[in-house]
């Protein structure tokens, strides 16, 4: 599809077949009202649960060039009991951005968990979008911390970054790694407004640390892929790392980090570091 034209009527396609396919029963509708001439719901039906008018619905299957608020999308999707991906869609063709409707991930999946373990030996982890560490294999607890010694209000990224007295210096450029997980934050606090654990967690960051008090102040948005890290490590010295963050497809709410060495001293380092992982 390449035209508005084009899009319009496939909105107007997909809702009249998702209407079409649903059952009455489902709905606790009696089929003895009036005779079903055809399947799935009537459009009356449909904007009742939507909360909207016939006509407005009459003239989305029509193809009529109508473009719903983000409410109204949010509504028909519930009201069509459309599936994730199809939620995505229809906000997709309608050209809106969906409210972010998964929970935060708290825990990592049982799959998860065992990638991260076979990406061994290069160093991973599993964290949320809180920065909640969620998962880690041997080599980056090696690397960075070990996280089993901590209790799990504090296996958090940025707490550690900023408030383990060990983790003070471990960054050589420190404003820098500050600034940009400040400006992740706060591209995940806006995606994620209903989320009050990351809400009370800013607020902790900001009463205790004035460099993030005042980086969070500046408002800078930014959401990381990947980088480049320095890091000070007190048993084999300097280790310069890349980085690369993926999102499950399956899991979007988690990312998955992935450390590479970034010249060969680091590499050399690494090795020393992790004596029993094979190359």
């Amino acid at each position: 599809m390449t035209s508005t034209a084009d899009t319009t009527q496939e909105l107007a396609a997909f809702l009249r077949a998702r209407r079409e396919r649903l059952d009455p029963h489902d709905f606790g509708l009696s089929s003895r009202r009036k005779p079903r001439r055809t399947p799935g719901l009537r459009r009356e039906e449909v904007a009742e649960l939507a909360g909207v008018s016939v006509d407005y619905v009459v003239r989305l299957e029509q193809g009529r060039g109508l473009r719903p608020s983000v409410d109204v999308v949010e509504a028909l999707s519930q009201a069509l009991r459309l599936t994730p991906d199809e939620r995505t869609y229809l906000f997709d063709l309608v050209q809106q951005r969906p409210r972010n409707s998964c929970k935060p991930a708290t825990t990592a999946p049982p799959q998860l968990v065992r990638l991260v373990a076979d990406l061994s030996p290069l160093p991973a982890m599993l964290m949320n979008h809180r920065y909640d560490i969620l998962a880690w294999n041997d080599e980056i607890a090696r690397l960075l911390l070990d996280f089993d010694t901590l209790p799990q209000s504090q296996r958090n990224a940025m707490w550690l970054c900023l408030m383990h007295p060990g983790m003070r210096d471990f960054y050589v450029d420190r404003e820098r790694v500050v600034r940009e997980g400040v400006a992740h934050l706060r591209a995940a606090w806006a995606a994620h407004p209903e989320d009050q654990e990351l809400a009370d967690r800013i607020s902790e960051f900001a009463a205790h640390d004035e460099e993030f008090a005042r980086l969070w102040g500046e408002r800078d948005v930014k959401v990381n892929g990947r980088g480049h890290k320095v890091l000070r490590h007190p048993d084999v010295g300097m280790v310069a790392v890349h980085f690369e963050v993926l999102m499950p497809l399956q899991d979007p709410g988690q990312r998955l980090v992935i450390y590479r060495a970034a010249d060969d001293e680091s590499q050399s380092a690494l090795d020393r570091l992790l004596p029993s992982s094979p190359r």
